[in-house]
Parts: C-alpha cells; sequence; structure tokens
C-alpha cells in the first residue's frame, strides 16, 4: 500500500501493550504501514503494562508475534532493525497518577528528539473496566491537552446496553472533544466495505436503481466457522446481538442505506450514517418473535472434525442463555427504503466462513418469454463478498450458447482476491488516527443510536431463557427458525446450503 499521506511527526501509546490485541493485529499494522513507506519519518512506539519487561524483551515478543501474523511475513531484518529502533516498553499501573508524569517526562524526551511537538496516539488495548482510569488519568496529567494533535483510540465494546453507552460517551467527552475520540470498529477499515462508498456513487448506473422501487430485499450475513475459543467468559456476557449486529451488521447496513453525502468529509459521512440509524423502525415487544431469532450451537462437525457445543465450551455457564446466532429483520422508514425489509445474520459454528451483503433486485415486471423460458428468469441479485473471498458479482440473466433461446444465470465479477497488496484493516484505520481522519469511525450519536435500535430485542431476549437452546448442531447454517423468518416474507437466505453455498 503506496499512499502519498504522510502523518506529521507521532507518538503512539499502547495501554495493554503487552496484550493479544497488541501483537496480532497493531504492531503487524504499523509495520507493514512502515515498509510500505507510510509511517511519518519520525515516530515512536511505546508499549504500556504491568509485566516487567526491558525494551529487548518487549521487541521480542513483537518480533514473534509479526512472525506469526503479519501479512508481509516475517520481517527482513534490516526493515526490523530500523523499525524495532523506535519501539520501546514502559512498565505502568494504569490507575497510579505517578505513572503518568513518568509518561509525560518520557514524551516531552522524544519530543525534544523530534524537534517538535508530535501528535500523539492513545490506543486504549485494554477491557472496558480500565478505560476510565485511563481517560481521567490523561485528561489530569495534560497528556492528552492538544485537542488538534492528541487522538484517543478506543476498541469496542462501546458500553453493553444504551445508558452505559450514553455513560461512556459522556465519560470520554468530559475529558476530550470528540474530534479527538476515534472508537475503532476495524470493520469499517476492509477494502471491501470501503469500497460500498466508492461503488455507490463513484458509478451513475447503481443510483437510479437504488431505491425501493427496483431493490426487493437487502441481506446482510457475517458467518463464523469458529466457536468462542479462548473467549467464553467475555463472550457469555456479551453474545451475538451485541457482539456483532450492535456495530459491525448495523454499520454495513449504514453503508448501503445511506443517502448520497454532499461531500468525502468526515462529518457528511457521519450524518449521513446516523440519518439511517434514526430511521431503522424500533420493534415493539410484541414484535419481537417475529422479527429476531436467536441460536446457540450444539455439538457437531466442523471441516470432518467433532466440535464440543457452547455450553460445554471454557469458560461458560452450563447453563447459559446466551445466544450465539441472532437474524433480525428490520425496516427503514424513509422514501428510499420503505417496505424494503433489510435481514441481518450472524453466528458461530456456522457452516462456513461468510461476510457478505446481498441486494435482491425485484423481478422484471413483465415476461418476454416463454413459460418455460421464465422459470429461468432469477432476479438480479448484488453480492459484496467481504471475507474471506473478496469480490462484488452481479448476477444476470443470460442466453446460453447454442440454437435455442435457454436462459441461465451469468455473472459478472470484480475481484479483490487477485490483489494481495491490499492493506488490512487496521493498517488503514490506524493511518486514518494517525493523520487525524475520522470519516471510517464511529462518533458517539452513532453509537447510541444504534443501542436503540437493539435494546428492544436485547430487553426481551435477557427477560426470559430461550427453551430450546442449543437448537442448532455446530456446522450447520443455524436454527430452524432463522429459515422462517426470512421465509415470512417470501425470501430465503442467499448464502445457505440450499443455495448450495
Amino acid at each position: 500500500m503506496k499512499t502519498d499521506k504522510k502523518a506529521n511527526p507521532t507518538i503512539i501509546v499502547i495501554f495493554g501493550g503487552t496484550g493479544d490485541l497488541a501483537k496480532r493485529k497493531l504492531i503487524p499494522a504499523f509495520y507493514n504501514l512502515f515498509i510500505d513507506g507510510s509511517m511519518p519519518e519520525k515516530f515512536a512506539i511505546i508499549g504500556l503494562g504491568r509485566t516487567q519487561l526491558d525494551d529487548d524483551a518487549f521487541r521480542k515478543k513483537l518480533y514473534d508475534g509479526l512472525n506469526d501474523f503479519s501479512r508481509s511475513g516475517k520481517p527482513a531484518d534490516d526493515k526490523w532493525s530500523t523499525f524495532n529502533a523506535s519501539i520501546s516498553y514502559f512498565v505502568s499501573n494504569i490507575d497510579d497518577p505517578a505513572a503518568y508524569a513518568e509518561l509525560a517526562k518520557k514524551l516531552d524526551g522524544i519530543d525534544q528528539q523530534f524537534g517538535q511537538r508530535a501528535n500523539r496516539l492513545f490506543y486504549m488495548s485494554v477491557a472496558p473496566r480500565f478505560i476510565e482510569a485511563v481517560a481521567v488519568n490523561l485528561k489530569q496529567s495534560g497528556l492528552a491537552i492538544n485537542a488538534d494533535l492528541d487522538r484517543i483510540v478506543i476498541e469496542k465494546p462501546f458500553g453493553h446496553n444504551t445508558e452505559s453507552a450514553i455513560a461512556l460517551n459522556k465519560l470520554l467527552i468530559d475529558n476530550f472533544q470528540e474530534k479527538q475520540i476515534y472508537r475503532i470498529d476495524h470493520y469499517l477499515g476492509k477494502e471491501t466495505v470501503q469500497n460500498i462508498i466508492a461503488f455507490r456513487f463513484a458509478n451513475a448506473l447503481f443510483e437510479p436503481v437504488w431505491n425501493r422501487n427496483y431493490i426487493d430485499s437487502v441481506q446482510i450475513t457475517v458467518a463464523e466457522q469458529v466457536g468462542v475459543e479462548e473467549r467464553g467468559g467475555y463472550y457469555d456476557s456479551a453474545g451475538a446481538l451485541k457482539d456483532m449486529i450492535q456495530n459491525h451488521l448495523l454499520q454495513l447496513m449504514c453503508m448501503i442505506a445511506m443517502e448520497p453525502p454532499v461531500s468525502f468529509d468526515a462529518e457528511e459521512l457521519r450524518n449521513r450514517k446516523v440519518d439511517v440509524l434514526r430511521a431503522i423502525q424500533r420493534l415493539k415487544p410484541e414484535e419481537i418473535h417475529n422479527n429476531a431469532v436467536r441460536g446457540q450451537y450444539g455439538q457437531g462437525w466442523t471441516e470432518g472434525k467433532k466440535v464440543p457445543g457452547y455450553r460445554e465450551e471454557p469458560d461458560v455457564d452450563p447453563k447459559s442463555n446466551t445466544e450465539t446466532f441472532a437474524a433480525v429483520k428490520l425496516n427503514i422508514n424513509n422514501w428510499r427504503w420503505q417496505d424494503v425489509p433489510f435481514y441481518l445474520r450472524t453466528g458461530k459454528r456456522m457452516q462456513d466462513k461468510n461476510s457478505s451483503i446481498t441486494i435482491q433486485f425485484r423481478p422484471v415486471p413483465h415476461s418476454t418469454f416463454s413459460q418455460t423460458q421464465a422459470d429461468s428468469l432469477s432476479p438480479n441479485r448484488l453480492t459484496i463478498n467481504l471475507q474471506p473471498q473478496m469480490d462484488i458479482r452481479m448476477r444476470l440473466i443470460a442466453k446460453k450458447p447454442g440454437l435455442e433461446m435457454e436462459l441461465h444465470p451469468a455473472e459478472m465479477v470484480f475481484d479483490y482476491d487477485s490483489d494481495k497488496s491490499s492493506p488490512e484493516a487496521y493498517e488503514t484505520l490506524l493511518l486514518d488516527a494517525m493523520l487525524g481522519d475520522a470519516t471510517l469511525f464511529m462518533r458517539s450519536d452513532q453509537v447510541e443510536e444504534a443501542w436503540k435500535v437493539i435494546t428492544p430485542i436485547q430487553e426481551a431476549w435477557e427477560s426470559r431463557n430461550s427453551l430450546d437452546f442449543p437448537n442448532y448442531a455446530s456446522g450447520t447454517w443455524g436454527p430452524e427458525s432463522a429459515e422462517a423468518l426470512i421465509a415470512r416474507q417470501g425470501h430465503t437466505w442467499a448464502i445457505s446450503a440450499k443455495a448450495g453455498k
């Protein structure tokens, strides 16, 4: 990834520097930006943690992470030697104000080396319960006092319900300005997700038909083959609705449904997304049953291996009421999308790993062909595959080669998989954060409106236990009730065993 965009001298401070996120995602992202020439000419990375390590031991830990997780593979010795000279480790207790005073001295010293006041990027790679302590101490120590140069990056989850999200936003706004706060959702950094904007608004072909007159329904699926793995303790207090739909899937929905922005300005784009969230019809308690489905995986087979059920996973309550699958039908009450259903579905231990958006167009209003030929007329379909495939597919109907007028589906494909140099999501987002570009980050009102969308479902599910858990076997496409949910309006899931996917 080459870019003409270059950030000013930047100091990156990672709270939770010895954690899994730093090793798997953050340092590989910064390293790939470095070897691609996109890091600032002057930069420093400081990892914070309680573990007693010196700089060399910390660098060795990060080097091992690059070997395992970097898209560029094992670091070249000369590149790594130059990169790691900018990495240091700082032993600290995030609850101790004295540690922040010492950190301030360290940052001031780096500023002197750079010959100017550097941008400061504070990355909170910590559990949600530590955010308050970090935010308050950063404020009181004056470490992030410059609203134009200092930025705070917050990992999800942004609260666990509407009230906690509002409280978290108030805490952050009390200590920093909104323009300093970067709430990161890695899905928005994916190349194919960003391409939705270009695809919709850089082509005159699609906007005239991007509405209720031509589109029949929209499906968004994020399916995972894996279970909860080592995250049982966290996941059992979250679940699929809060972990995936409240943030990832609703953000994808906003990008598909939003009105054309006046410009590519960050605030303009985020305003249009908030408009979508506010227009989503809130479900009433009596509507939940017909518009939302939950599931929990049981034992089954994945890639030829027998796997345990969710309640048998480590750190999971044997009587857990937490859903590992969620599907909801939402409607947007505005002129563009009135009566077009949006189906959002996510689950663990599904048959395949697949993240995709399917826009189903209405059938042709009149068939010119015979009944036999017309039976082959499938409606046009646009599929945006996010992972593991990365492509955009348009299903059309064409004549099959031969003497007879025989119709069959044909696909036009724009393939991202052929471009192996595409940056990973964290690379894009971290570069934008260093540049001060908030376009792909969530604003406080986006977070709160997204919680308000799912709150009725969340409250209904938390108020009563599901009596049929587990209700789908590992290695399948979820509970049968998910098929009934979409069938009520005459639809089927585009990605499913029945669809041959």
